[in-house]
Order: structure tokens, then C-alpha cells, then sequence
């Protein structure tokens, strides 16, 4: 199993895991940078990884810190399944969006 930290390392905010186990390529979560404007600056950022490799994604939590970028994902080819409890996606349904528009704004 290889675990690559994308997301939330020296900082608390952005977090995003890269699992490749089994012949899988997974994420665990995508998350929004917050805070100061250098740390979301990170938010339009190039993904570090090909989302076409992608078998899934396991969504933790909504916290926009771990689900924020997601709508990046979906606008740069993901189609794949996103495995999330019904409450996270319920929030999800809600938050998504505004964030979907707060990054094409580049902020």
C-alpha cells in the first residue's frame, strides 16, 4: 500500500490522500485550502495526480476542508463513484455548489 499526503500537511486545511493498494488508485478527500490567501491560492493548483487513474473516491466528512475541491474534480474529467455516508452528501448537496463558484472566481 502506498499513501501520498496531498493535502493537509503543515497546514490543517486542503485534505486530500492518494491510496494505491490492490491495484486501486483512490482518493480520501478533496478538500479546500482556507486561511491565509497563499494557502488558497493552492485551491486552483493542478491536481498532483491524473483523475483519469481514479477508481473511486471516499469522502470522510463535509467539512469544506475535505470536500471543497471537489467540484474541480468533477469539472476536470471524474466520474467515477464517491463514496460518502446519506448526511455528508445531503451537506454536500448544499455546500458544493457555493464552492464550485468560489473557485472559478480564483479565490
Amino acid at each position: 500500500m502506498k499513501i501520498t499526503f496531498l493535502g493537509a500537511t503543515k497546514t490543517v486545511t486542503g485534505s486530500n490522500f492518494l491510496v494505491e493498494a490492490a491495484g486501486k488508485k483512490f482518493l480520501v478527500d478533496c478538500g479546500m485550502y482556507q486561511g491565509a490567501a497563499q494557502d488558497e491560492w493552492e485551491n486552483s493548483s493542478p491536481f498532483a495526480f491524473d483523475v483519469n487513474e481514479l477508481d473511486f473516491m471516499l469522502l470522510t466528512h463535509a467539512h469544506i476542508d475535505h470536500s471543497g475541491r471537489i467540484p474541480k474534480l468533477y469539472n476536470e474529467g471524474f466520474r467515477k463513484p464517491i463514496y460518502a455516508t446519506k448526511a455528508t452528501c445531503d451537506l454536500c448537496s448544499i455546500m458544493l455548489p457555493d464552492s464550485r463558484t468560489h473557485s472559478r472566481n480564483g479565490n
